[in-house]
């Protein structure tokens, strides 16, 4: 007897194991593996439907979102800087000449402006048909139930020295956490590289550095736990014991005219969020304490921009600091 037809089917057999095998391996490596940055149950990065775990609770994303509102300026630096344009957007409530932020203003045009920040406007909101809203508890609590009935809303706790954390939590809403992590690791490395050539160009001591902003009402020195005192910090500047705080609930200090020594260090940066006329900021400048101030008679005194320092807070605002540091300090701004 002849075993040909026996081989053949032997090898029919072979072939089917084969397929069985690479199948299986196929389907892994298109997502049966948890990845890191996923949602809640598991599912790999930019994988829909996914759960995200809020400030308010689990929210459920059915799918990418395309049609997305940011309630605050964090939330549109971030966005933006993964590459999605917001259909609705607020401007900060600060602004004095109103807008959007100048430095976001190529990837802004055409928003539709949603606010004001503290007070945004649901019907416009809702006449946008949003698939995802991104703010946080501490800014719009009030209006979450209302919110969450016009789309999926994503809050995380609150705004300003967690720009890191919140970040993660905005790209995961998107399905975006790989374009984060990367960006963020960018930024990190630039901002140490920039503070090792600070340091080198200082002979080996690092800088201290103030942060002074004038609003309407008393004026703030910004500690540790705020924005600009995380990307401070990023940099490697050392920082004013009246500006050392990492409380959380305690990211600025209000100073009197006369208190203005507390902002004290080698560098010291200003910004003004209001019109100047309605500060202190003439009372301070002034004021024979601000003259005495080493880095004003130094001429290390650098006003910088509100909107990057103050309402940024993200990746992008970041990178203006970097600049506006290296430019203060004379050294050159690492490359991306």
């Amino acid at each position: 007897m002849s075993n040909r037809p026996t081989l053949r089917g032997l090898g029919r057999l072979l072939a089917a194991l084969l397929a069985v095998v690479l199948g299986t391996a196929a389907l892994a490596a298109c997502g049966g593996a948890k990845s890191e940055g996923g949602d809640a149950k598991g599912g790999a990065s930019g994988a829909f439907p996914r759960t995200v775990n809020t400030a308010m609770g689990k929210v459920k994303i059915p799918s990418e979102p395309k049609r997305v509102v940011v309630l605050d300026t964090g939330e549109l630096d971030d966005v933006t800087m993964l590459g999605v344009k917001p259909v609705g957007a607020v401007s900060p409530h600060m602004k004095t000449e109103g807008g959007f932020p100048q430095y976001l203003k190529d990837e802004v045009k055409g928003v539709t402006d949603v606010g004001p920040l503290l007070e945004p406007n649901l019907e416009k909101i809702a006449s946008l048909k949003p698939d995802l809203i991104l703010s946080s508890k501490v800014r719009h609590e009030k209006v979450y139930d209302k919110l969450k009935a016009i789309a999926p809303t994503v809050f995380t706790e609150t705004t300003g020295g967690p720009w890191k954390a919140n970040l993660k939590v905005h790209a995961q809403a998107l399905g975006k956490e790989k374009q984060a992590a990367a960006a963020m690791k960018s930024y990190e490395e630039r901002a140490k590289h920039l503070g090792e050539a600070i340091k080198k160009k200082d002979g080996g001591k690092m800088p201290s550095a103030s942060v002074v902003r004038f609003i309407a009402g008393p004026t703030r020195l910004y500690q540790k736990s705020s924005f600009s005192g995380v990307v401070l910090d990023d940099i490697g500047l050392e920082r004013p014991k009246s500006q050392s705080s990492t409380d959380p609930e305690k990211p600025m200090l209000d100073v009197s005219p006369e208190e203005i020594d507390k902002a004290d260090a080698d560098l010291v940066f200003v910004t003004v969020a209001d019109t100047p006329s309605k500060t202190q900021k003439k009372d301070v400048t002034s004021n024979p304490v601000w003259k005495d101030l080493p880095a004003v008679k130094d001429k290390k005194v650098f006003e910088v921009p509100d909107e990057t320092w103050m309402s940024g807070i993200g990746i992008q605002a970041a990178e203006h600091m970097l600049a506006d540091i290296a430019d203060a300090t004379g050294v050159e701004l690492p490359k991306k």
